[in-house]
């Protein structure tokens, strides 16, 4: 028995736990720590998001990447210096490490309700009861695959999120499906690793991000387009300072915006290193696609109506992700059906609680109630201090904290 049980160790997940521990909340943790970033993002990627926007929330602003940096001597700017994913990981697995040093790495293959709380079975076998369930589950659950290449086999389709190690297509011919900084990422660092690299996009042009100005912002730049972790520009800066405000729009303009804001588009820092090596064709979509001895085979259509044919050993598709619920395999039925959603994505309160009472969702999945904060590690800092906070007042009324058991 678990007052709260968090289910995912990533930046959200670990920064509710560091501040639930705050609170004295028993509380226990399952997942890989860090598994989306160790396991399913390229070797060598760089961070798109700057320095200040690139660290797990902790109270008091404890455990930032800026102090860990400083701890180190490790060179670091808020906006200047790009963050390397290597750096990210030591940083993050630091903060585990630190604050919460209980994580249990292990699975959870079912969730279900049981009277006013839920049961959790793990990989192991154990079997859990817990008053309150956080579902930080990360994106791993929610990878997009276009129609067009779902039927063909693993070995000759993968989507991006299932490579780390991209050493093992060197000498190999691999085309690269995204119009976006996944797919500008991943295509780069094939070419690095010795693939011949083929990048297809929809739209008519690949967008990078500009670098910053060498001498700074002036300051009526800073107040036309106010700096915020998703970038600058005042509705950035709205999204960020103000996502609660995001579940009061009507649901089609919530789906535009989540659509559309901070679309496609690649860090600066990739760009001379992208154009180096990667051939690229835009404006065009996959008709449909085939083996053919043990190759695949693509039909492209161009915007003008023009159709291609390419014949490359493997596939990659960079397309993205997207928060339906019922993709989370380890729910059972009964819980998934009663939870309210919204284009199939849970419909979450002001403090990240579902329609089914206990169960909260963090990051990708309350996109739809926060808007694009949440798509967003810089989230966590807003996200990880109010579900705590939520949770302990809960935890409370239910019983004292000095009367229970640590976590």
């Amino acid at each position: 028995m678990t007052r709260v049980a968090i289910i995912g160790a990533g930046p959200y997940g670990l920064s509710i736990a560091a501040h639930l521990r705050a609170y004295g909340i028993p509380f226990r943790i399952f997942g890989a720590p860090l598994d989306s970033w160790r396991r399913h993002m390229p070797v060598g990627m760089m961070l798109k998001s700057d320095g200040f926007a690139s660290s797990l929330s902790a109270p008091d602003d404890r455990g930032t990447l800026a102090a860990y940096c400083a701890e180190r001597g490790i060179s670091y700017h808020a906006t200047h210096i790009p963050v390397s994913l290597e750096l990210f990981n030591t940083y993050a697995l630091d903060f585990q490490q630190r604050f919460v040093d209980d994580l249990e790495e292990r699975q959870i293959v079912a969730l279900d309700r049981k009277g006013d709380g839920f049961v959790l079975e793990l990989d192991d076998g154990e079997v859990l009861q817990a008053d309150y369930v956080v579902g930080a589950i990360g994106i791993t659950h929610f990878s997009r695959i276009p129609p067009e290449l779902a039927q063909l086999p693993a070995n000759l389709m993968s989507h991006s999120s299932a490579h780390s190690d991209l050493s093992g297509f060197a000498g190999r011919d691999v085309t690269v499906i995204g119009g976006g900084s996944s797919a500008v990422d991943i295509a780069t660092l094939l070419h690095e690793a010795g693939a011949r690299t083929s990048l297809v996009a929809r739209r008519d042009m690949l967008k990078f991000s500009s670098p910053p100005a060498p001498g700074g912002r002036s300051r009526w730049q800073r107040i036309r387009h106010p700096s915020s972790g998703l970038g600058p520009g005042l509705r950035s800066w709205t999204y960020q300072k103000f996502p609660n405000l995001f579940r009061y729009l009507p649901g089609e303009a919530r789906l535009t915006i989540i659509r559309r804001h901070l679309g496609p588009q690649a860090a600066w820092t990739m760009r001379d290193r992208f154009e180096a090596g990667v051939a690229v064709a835009v404006g065009e979509t996959i008709e449909r696609a085939s083996e053919e001895d043990g190759r695949v085979r693509l039909v492209l259509r161009s915007q003008d109506g023009d159709v291609r044919e390419v014949l490359t050993d493997h596939v990659i598709a960079a397309t993205g992700y997207y928060p339906d619920i019922s993709s989370v395999d380890f729910f059972s039925e009964n819980l998934r059906s009663s939870i309210r959603t919204h284009a199939q994505m849970p419909v979450v309160s002001a403090k990240f609680e579902s329609s089914v009472p206990g169960l909260y969702f963090v990051g990708l999945p309350a996109v739809d109630s926060f808007g694009p904060l949440m798509r967003f590690m810089v989230g966590a800092e807003y996200a990880a201090p109010r579900v705590a906070r939520a949770l302990a007042r809960r935890v409370r009324r239910r019983e004292p904290v000095s009367s229970m058991a640590t976590a």
